[in-house]
């Protein structure tokens, strides 16, 4: 089990750019890693995932826009958002899920996948 804590995040105007970073307590090469967000009156919902072997998935609306990586060297998953739009605004999440092998992207854009979670940073974009 590791505990994330996550940083980056803040207000930017349309266009901009912001970097999320996650870094994890505990070695991560064993786990499936994603990006999850929620805005006002709305579910959680995936932005971007990436399994072990490098498997990347992104929701739609941020494809071409958004990069997700993950350095096992040093425990830390980041996102990279570009371009950022109004409605990118919302509350960002950093989570975490054991690999069971396999590429599912379906389970692996899903919240319920995943049983580790920060605690959430606010992404403005006005």
């Amino acid at each position: 089990h590791v505990q994330l804590v996550e940083s980056g995040g803040g207000s930017v105007q349309a266009g901009g750019s912001l970097r999320l970073s996650c870094v994890a307590s505990g070695y991560i090469s064993q786990f499936c890693m994603g990006w999850f967000r929620q805005g006002p009156n709305q579910g959680r919902k995936a932005v971007a995932v990436i399994d072990t072997d490098g498997n990347i998935g992104y929701t739609d609306s941020v494809k071409g826009r958004f990069s997700i990586s993950k350095d096992n060297a040093k425990n830390t998953l980041s996102l990279q958002m570009n371009s950022l739009k109004p409605e990118d605004t919302a509350t960002y999440y950093c989570a975490a899920a054991l690999s069971r092998g396999g590429w599912y992207p379906s389970s692996a854009l899903s919240s319920a996948r995943y049983n580790t979670w920060v605690q959430g940073t606010q992404v403005t974009v006005s």
